[in-house]
């Protein structure tokens, strides 16, 4: 009984788990501006002088830094009571399934559902794409990774809702594309 007791904690914990993975794989753009944020492109050279500009950003005028935590990880003390947490920045699903124009639309006009707030009136478009190439570093290897700085798979639902779709969109990482 104990031995039943145990497997049963064991697979709520994984279910859980899984449902907080799912959800970081949720588009952060509502569906009818997913195509104009995918669009969206950093004019920005990828540099150390950008990423230090926006790493600026992050620590002090955009404070990104009291709900996302110093290290990206979505765990800085404002993020607390949130539900839903902060996007973790490390984790490798946040850069694969989504663009950079897609965080840029999220950062500039807010994502709804969340506490994430509309930072257009406070940074000007440069500083945000700035700030997500500095975003990109707490994911390490991850980050710039197999997708490209622009081209990422979009929401992990495909155009008949289900999974591991590529929701129309085809795959243009490193290869095909013309970011790099």
């Amino acid at each position: 009984m104990r031995l039943f007791a145990f497997i049963a904690v064991v697979m709520c914990v994984e279910v859980t788990a899984w449902a907080a993975e799912r959800h970081m794989m949720q588009p952060v753009v509502p569906a009818d501006k997913l195509a104009e944020a995918r669009a969206l492109r950093n004019p920005l050279a990828h540099s150390s002088e950008v990423i230090e500009q926006g790493k600026s950003v992050y620590n002090g005028k955009g404070g990104c830094v009291t709900c996302h935590g110093i290290d990206g990880d979505g765990k800085g003390p404002g993020a607390v009571s949130m539900n839903p947490a902060p996007r973790n920045f490390q984790h490798h699903g946040f850069w694969r399934h989504r663009t950079e124009g897609e965080v840029f639309w999220a950062i500039k006009y807010g994502s709804p559902g969340t506490a994430m707030i509309a930072f257009g009136s406070v940074l000007s478009d440069e500083e945000i794409w700035a700030l997500i190439q500095y975003e990109r570093t707490f994911a390490g290897k991850h980050g710039p990774g197999m997708m490209g700085h622009g081209e990422g798979m979009g929401p992990m639902m495909g155009t008949d809702g289900g999974m591991g779709g590529r929701g129309g969109m085809g795959h243009r990482g490193r290869r095909g594309g013309s970011d790099e």
